[in-house]
């Protein structure tokens, strides 16, 4: 059976999830990237260095976000979701963001670009000594299908 996911479905896949899929576009070229993420009130939340997705973001703020929770190939949820890149340069909101990163939920195992400091996963006393570039996507629309596999 294929359907749409509720709202509420929506919200529940991308704060259960920790990883997601950023789509830009910038000088006629198109990328799209997977990125660690952390989900709140219909804000994304990332980190990340310097490179070609965050050049292209601050030329075109306009991306699209896509998560995925696939069990097999008879039972997923997808999501996309259309919104504004933001680079936090504040303080306070740079700081806020990154308490949500630092207390999402990551494997045991887990990549280095999830690690957000050295001395992970004890994250630094003021954690504005975090490098790199910390950013949101304010969420202005998604949408979302499913499809669940029913034997007769």
């Amino acid at each position: 059976m294929f359907g749409k996911l509720t709202t509420r479905e929506m919200e529940e896949l991308l704060a259960s999830n920790i990883l997601g899929r950023i789509g830009c576009h910038a000088d006629n070229i198109t990328y799209i990237v997977p990125i660690s993420y952390a989900y709140k009130n219909k804000t994304v939340y990332c980190h990340s260095r310097e490179g070609t997705k965050i050049e292209m973001m601050r030329k075109n703020p306009e991306v699209c976000f896509e998560v995925d929770k696939l069990t097999d190939m008879a039972n997923w949820k997808s999501i996309i979701a259309w919104g504004k890149f933001e680079e936090l340069a504040d303080a306070n909101e740079r700081s806020e963001a990154l308490e949500y990163l630092v207390h999402r939920v990551l494997p045991i195992i887990s990549s280095e670009t999830t690690h957000l400091s050295s001395s992970w996963p004890f994250p630094p006393d003021n954690l504005n000594e975090i490098k790199g570039i910390v950013f949101k996507i304010n969420i202005s629309n998604m949408t979302g299908r499913y499809e669940r596999f029913q034997q007769l």
